[in-house]
Parts: structure tokens; C-alpha cells; sequence
């Protein structure tokens, strides 16, 4: 890839827009089974209408869902504070935009708190805001999941071409949302992003980072989900391989919408799991060869929590690929639908990358200074 001006901005909006689109796709059908995705829709290769036919309001035809709009919040929240965040900043900065912003809600078909849409897990951030929690502990306690990870594609933006310190800020700022393997995921998705904004970033490249930094259950899940999906080339093909060898690590049953309150060991801390999502999203990059339509077609169809999934894996192959791989017609539907425009938002995070990243490169000059002095 030759590198370019605007190749920065491109790399932010490919992984906005490609992240949301993701979402999209796979939001009609999120929570249901692979067999009736098939029954219902075919194979999704497109954004489709709501689960239960046309409708203006719902999941479909191009509506995104808390994903998306957390990964908003979040990037609102870097370009507020113009710098790197920690617990402290995060948590005192998106919970009042969460509790008390109105916002479109395109599935609500109306201006809402987005409190008030968001699954309890994501609630959390805000009932620990009212209970006056230490940001850095605030995760505790929390039902381990995928709510943090699937809006973690900002602090991968932010910390462009250095993956260890996107993982490393993604620990320090997702503390105040989530623990154990649910933490460890945000802070993987992050890193991905970040080495996806390298100019010779590879599918591979992304794989090793995140094999670099990934912790026990994590670890051995996404190198598990790796090494199988290598042996794979269709995405179709790749659902049930995947799935099984995903079931090993995984916390949530097969009858995932029966999952809640049914007493399995879903949503508590382990060493030894890992969330389903980030490791299918990076499956599905393996088997397409970092393809963004067909990574985002395999974890739609994939089912489960699939627009987590197509979302996570959109956000990276975006980001690997640029704006310039999404279709134009899927950017225009995303923006009717959800009344956005991410143009503003991509131009101020790149901006804003590019001066953090100025500063990061003047503190290494002065402590080099200062180990010259130190007669090091």
C-alpha cells in the first residue's frame, strides 16, 4: 500500500463506516441461529429488511445498533478531551452523554437516551456512575461480555500503527466497563485496529498482535479460532468449524437467546474462556483473507450476537483496507438510516491522532536527550 495524505482518513472512515455497516448487516437477525438466518433470509449478502418483514422502525434496511452508537460516544469523548483517556476521563466523560444527550435511535424511530436502549451490561458504566465507583474498579462486578469490545475501534484509531499501547490504553480505559475475559477482549479488538492502520498491515500482522498481547482464555482462543480458520477459504463453509471449535472456550450455550438467567456459567470471570466475538470476527478475517464484505458476510451469517461480530470484523478490515472497500451505497444507506454523517467525526480523530502521535515522537526525543546526558 503506498502511503498517502489522506491514507489516514480513509484508514478512520473505513473502520467507522465499515464497523457500522457491519452492525447493520447483522442486526436483523442478531441472537438467532445460523439455520434460520437461512430459513429466513438466505444467505445475508446485503443490508436486508427487519426479521419480521418492512417496517420503518426495528433492526433493518441499514439501522444500526448500541455498537454503533457507543463507538460515537466514545469517539466524541477522545475528540472532547483532545488526548489520550484513562478510566477517570472516560467514565466521567460518556456517561453523562449516555444519560443525558438525546440522540436519534433509528430502530426506536425517535431522539432518546441512549441509557435507555442499551443492554444492562453497557447500563452498568452508568448505574456505577450513580453509585460514586472508582473508575479503575467500576468494572467489577459487571456480567462478563462482548460490551466493551464491540465499541473498542476507537482507542485502536487513536493509537494508529502502535498496537502495544492501543492494548495497554484499552485495559486503562475499558476497567471502568468491564473485568476479566470481557476487558481482555476490548483491549484485543483495540490492539487489531491499531495494527490494521499500518500501511503493510497484513491479516497475518493483525493475527501476531493480537497473539502478542492476548491474555489465558483469550489467547488460547483466538489462536485456536487461527489456526482453524487457515485451513478454510469460504466463509459459508466456515460457520460450523468455527462454531465448534469457538464452543470450547465459549461461556454462552447453543441455545444462546435461552442463555439469560438459565444458570450456565455465562457472563462470570474466567481465566480459561473467551467472548465469542472478537475471536469468530478475527476467524472470519482468516478465512477471507481480510475480505471486508466477506468478513462481515461470514459473521452475519454466522449468527448468535452476529452484529457484534460483523461489526468487529467490519471495524478491522476497514480499517486494514480503507473507505475505498466499502461499497458507496452501503455508506449512503447508513447515513439516511441513522441521520449521520461520520465525515466530521473520522477528519477530527485523524487530526487528532496525528498530533498525539507528534507529542509521542517529541517525549521520545527528550528522554533520549536525557539519557545522553546521563552519559547512557
Amino acid at each position: 500500500m503506498t502511503a498517502s495524505p489522506d491514507l489516514l482518513i480513509k484508514k478512520t472512515l473505513g473502520c467507522l463506516y465499515g464497523g457500522a455497516i457491519g452492525d447493520a448487516l447483522g442486526a436483523p437477525a442478531e441472537g438467532r441461529m445460523p439455520e434460520e438466518i437461512r430459513a429466513r433470509y438466505g444467505y445475508i449478502t446485503d443490508l436486508v429488511e427487519g426479521w419480521d418483514g418492512p417496517s420503518d422502525l426495528g433492526k433493518g434496511d441499514g439501522r444500526y445498533t448500541d455498537d454503533s452508537h457507543m463507538v460515537q460516544l466514545l469517539s466524541r469523548c477522545y475528540i472532547k478531551h483532545g488526548d489520550h483517556l484513562d478510566a477517570h476521563e472516560f467514565f466521567r466523560r460518556i456517561v453523562p452523554m449516555m444519560a443525558r444527550e438525546m440522540r436519534w435511535v433509528p430502530e426506536r424511530g425517535r431522539e432518546m437516551l441512549l441509557v435507555e436502549r442499551l443492554f444492562y451490561p453497557e447500563k452498568w458504566l452508568y448505574m456505577r456512575w450513580l453509585a460514586n465507583a472508582d473508575p479503575r474498579y467500576a468494572g467489577v462486578g459487571n456480567m462478563v461480555n462482548c460490551g466493551a469490545a464491540m465499541y473498542a475501534a476507537p482507542v485502536g484509531i487513536i493509537n494508529a500503527c502502535d498496537p502495544a499501547r492501543a492494548y495497554q490504553e484499552a485495559v486503562d480505559v475499558f476497567s471502568a466497563h468491564q473485568v476479566s475475559f470481557g476487558l481482555e477482549a476490548a483491549a484485543v479488538m483495540a490492539t487489531c485496529v491499531a495494527e490494521a492502520f499500518k500501511p503493510d498491515a497484513s491479516v497475518s500482522s493483525i493475527i501476531d498482535a493480537a497473539l502478542s498481547v492476548a491474555k489465558d482464555g483469550t489467547a488460547d482462543c483466538i489462536a485456536a479460532i487461527a489456526e482453524r480458520a487457515s485451513t478454510l477459504t469460504d466463509w459459508k463453509e466456515a460457520i460450523a468449524p468455527l462454531r465448534e471449535v469457538m464452543r470450547q472456550y465459549d461461556t454462552a450455550p447453543d441455545d444462546f437467546k435461552g442463555a439469560r438467567g438459565s444458570g450456565s456459567n455465562n457472563w462470570t470471570p474466567s481465566r480459561e474462556h473467551s467472548i465469542e466475538e472478537a475471536p469468530i470476527a478475527l476467524g472470519f478475517l482468516v478465512v477471507t483473507g481480510g475480505d471486508y464484505e466477506e468478513t462481515i458476510f461470514g459473521g452475519t451469517n454466522y449468527g448468535r450476537d452476529n452484529d457484534s461480530i460483523a461489526g468487529m470484523g467490519g471495524a478491522i478490515a476497514g480499517a486494514l483496507h480503507g473507505i475505498d472497500a466499502l461499497r458507496p451505497e452501503w455508506v449512503e444507506t447508513i447515513n439516511n438510516a441513522n441521520r449521520i454523517d461520520l465525515m466530521p467525526m473520522a477528519s477530527e480523530l485523524a487530526d487528532l491522532t496525528r498530533k498525539l502521535q507528534t507529542r509521542q515522537l517529541a517525549a521520545v526525543q527528550d528522554r533520549r536527550d536525557a539519557f545522553e546526558a546521563l552519559g547512557a
